[in-house]
């Protein structure tokens, strides 16, 4: 079964499919880093690998590289930064359509599809692409691909519920050519049963990763990097806050939600970013930032899987990654339902094993560094949503903002 993966990255979607039974046979991807590290994992690397922006990629060049192959499925996530959340935090409104790697990277989307025409499709953004009111992208994206004869289903998804250890919600597309009888339905989240735990947990992910040599690649600088060690497991900066049981230092709310955001081995870890800041997280409960392979374990690919570049790169390529475990459910599904190819287990080959037993954190008793006693006093909480500095500038953005047709 062959894929067309588009955008790729560090080939999160790929990795999913190829556990699924899927061979990528060509790859698009502008990023050199990137496009290096698929070319290094040589179990899983595409046959083709492209790199250049894919407005860059002609006609004649997709239909040479395709030739009388049929493509079974084309994969892929374009530019979510248009439309994430965090856009909203910072400035009070997001791009969206006006960003031209918005409008661009959808037309040339659905400019691939009406040339390959493979069986159906899998795309993936984030949830901003949805929100109510400002789904102007989505309505083109779907207005365009039914026209092209696809039968859409779309959903938001949480990693969590199939088996990644982290809680990342992505909003998932997937059309289907020419099945008037077809309408795709989604897994639903059925990771655990009874007696097991409904999510894995950062522990079970990190537990038996070795301690990083390079502590100081890891250590978290600037001005608030020595407050981290401060902050309980599990916690982030509201812990310094009148509501919190540190000393009050920020505002209630005052903050992004990933400033000094520390693991819990209780839970999942929060979503892994892209580009974090010095002091957005998550951070590892050891008060320093994660190491390459405890990434990549968060996002589910394989041990045996190599990263190119520095650190910031490595984060970078998997905070954009499809977590590979999610991936190949979605591709399992695909394979059984549209392609009528199901698998002998529904099951996930990619799922992390056994973790060992969980030791309980230990209790916090970190004193306030001198630098940060002067900084104690009465702080105003956030004055409510749609009231901050960014939302009055920009727009009201209403944090619980229904999703659209999803």
């Amino acid at each position: 079964m062959l894929a067309l993966s588009l955008f790729s990255g560090a080939g999160g979607l790929d990795v999913g499919f190829h556990a699924a039974g899927f061979r990528t046979h060509l790859a698009i991807e502008m990023d050199g880093i990137a496009c290096e590290t698929l070319k290094k994992n040589s179990e899983y690397a595409p046959k083709h690998v492209w790199q250049k922006p894919i407005e860059d990629v002609t006609d004649d060049e997709l239909l040479a590289c395709v030739g009388q192959r049929e493509i079974d499925v084309v994969i892929g996530g374009p530019p979510c930064q248009p439309f994430s959340k965090s856009g909203f935090w910072a400035r009070g409104d997001v791009a969206r359509f006006d960003d031209p790697r918005a409008k661009t990277t959808f037309e040339h989307f659905v400019r691939v599809m009406r040339i390959v025409k493979p069986r159906a499709f899998l795309l993936e953004n984030v949830t901003g692409l949805a929100l109510r009111g400002r789904d102007e992208g989505l309505q083109f994206l779907k207005g365009r691909l039914r026209g092209l004869g696809y039968r859409l289903s779309l959903k938001v998804l949480n990693a969590a519920d199939f088996g990644v250890p982290q809680s990342r919600e992505r909003l998932f597309m997937i059309g289907v050519r020419g099945e008037d009888d077809v309408s795709f339905s989604f897994p639903t989240g059925a990771f655990g049963g009874e007696g097991q735990p409904s999510h894995r947990t950062a522990w079970d992910a990190l537990w038996n990763v070795k301690a990083p040599k390079d502590v100081d690649e890891l250590r978290v600088r600037g001005r608030w990097g020595p407050l981290l060690r401060t902050i309980p497991e599990g916690e982030n900066y509201l812990h310094h806050t009148a509501r919190g049981t540190g000393e009050e230092l920020f505002g209630w709310r005052t903050r992004y939600w990933a400033f000094l955001l520390k693991l819990s081995k209780t839970r999942p870890s929060w979503t892994i970013t892209a580009q974090p800041s010095q002091a957005n997280g998550p951070f590892h409960w050891d008060s320093r930032r994660l190491s390459r392979r405890e990434l990549a374990r968060l996002q589910t690919f394989p041990d045996d899987y190599k990263f190119e570049g520095t650190i910031e790169d490595v984060q970078r390529q998997i905070g954009n990654a499809v977590p590979p475990v999610l991936a190949e459910v979605l591709a399992l599904e695909i394979r059984r339902q549209v392609l009528g190819r199901p698998r002998a287990s529904l099951s996930p080959t990619l799922l992390l094993g056994p973790a060992k037993a969980l030791p309980l954190p230990t209790p916090h008793a970190t004193r306030l560094p001198a630098q940060y006693r002067d900084l104690v006093k009465k702080r105003a909480p956030h004055p409510g949503t749609g009231k901050g500095p960014g939302a009055t500038r920009r727009g009201v953005y209403s944090e619980g903002a229904a999703l659209a047709a999803v």
